[in-house]
């Protein structure tokens, strides 16, 4: 047996069994993972001690850990290392979905971050969902959503800005559309509809979700209604696909 400098034996690879050397690498590192060697959230080894640890190059250890990424089993945090992921997320679409309570539900910490935020007039297939005069004027908010700190969605919102003036400067208080919108009186709001889709993530999707470029997202387009039925959120979210699991209930 063959020992490392930090005393961890070394593994032995077959180098002629017609098996590139990052993919019996990728197949080990799941193994572990799955077997708990590596638990749920757990960081992995660096760079330079699975190079050592397998007796082949770097390049060739970041290769094999691009692989797992791909399936979603790990994913890199800048400055951090390299972690294990959580299982996904079940997220379930009803008439009332609140992002905070599913992932509070689930033993997570959610958290929501406000990107950008404009006041502009409404398109004409806006005004047309919300019930709104020609011209009226919205608030598009774009924000990112977090659980345990590991990015779950984008979506871009729209609402009544005569309805809701300060919505913006709630949201950014508080991180959440539920709270922003009972600051203006409307304690309850339920789900409409809802249409869902699958494409492959944009970049700037990619970027912020933190995933592959190719990675693909789930998109839903969302109508919620106040407690009388009126339209007050359109809404568009793209869901990492390989973190979460949208159930749609009856």
């Amino acid at each position: 047996m063959t020992l490392t400098d930090d005393g961890t034996s070394a593994i032995s690879m077959e180098r002629s069994g017609g098996v590139a050397l990052w993919r019996q690498i990728a197949e080990r590192l799941k193994g572990d993972i799955r077997a708990g060697v590596w638990g749920q959230g757990a960081k992995l080894p660096a760079e330079a001690e699975l190079a050592q640890r397998f007796g082949v190059n770097r390049h060739t250890i970041r290769r094999a850990v691009s692989e797992l990424a791909n399936e979603g089993l790990v994913s890199s945090r800048q400055g951090r290392g390299t972690f294990v992921e959580s299982a996904p997320i079940s997220y379930p679409i009803g008439s009332r979905t609140r992002f905070s309570e599913i992932i509070s539900h689930q033993a997570r910490e959610p958290g929501g971050r406000l990107i950008a935020s404009f006041r502009e007039t409404a398109a004409p297939w806006l005004t047309d969902k919300l019930q709104l005069p020609a011209g009226a004027t919205v608030h598009r908010i774009e924000t990112l959503h977090v659980a345990d700190s590991i990015p779950v969605s984008v979506s871009t919102a729209w609402f009544p800005a005569a309805r809701f003036p300060d919505l913006v400067l709630h949201y950014a208080e508080t991180g959440s559309v539920t709270k922003a919108l009972a600051a203006h009186g409307v304690t309850d709001y339920s789900r409409a509809r809802t249409d869902i889709s699958a494409r492959i993530a944009e970049p700037d999707e990619a970027r912020l979700l933190q995933i592959p470029a190719d990675a693909p997202v789930l998109v839903t387009a969302v109508l919620n209604v106040d407690s009388d039925g009126k339209p007050i959120q359109v809404a568009r979210t793209r869901f990492a696909a390989e973190r979460v699991q949208l159930t749609v209930e009856s």
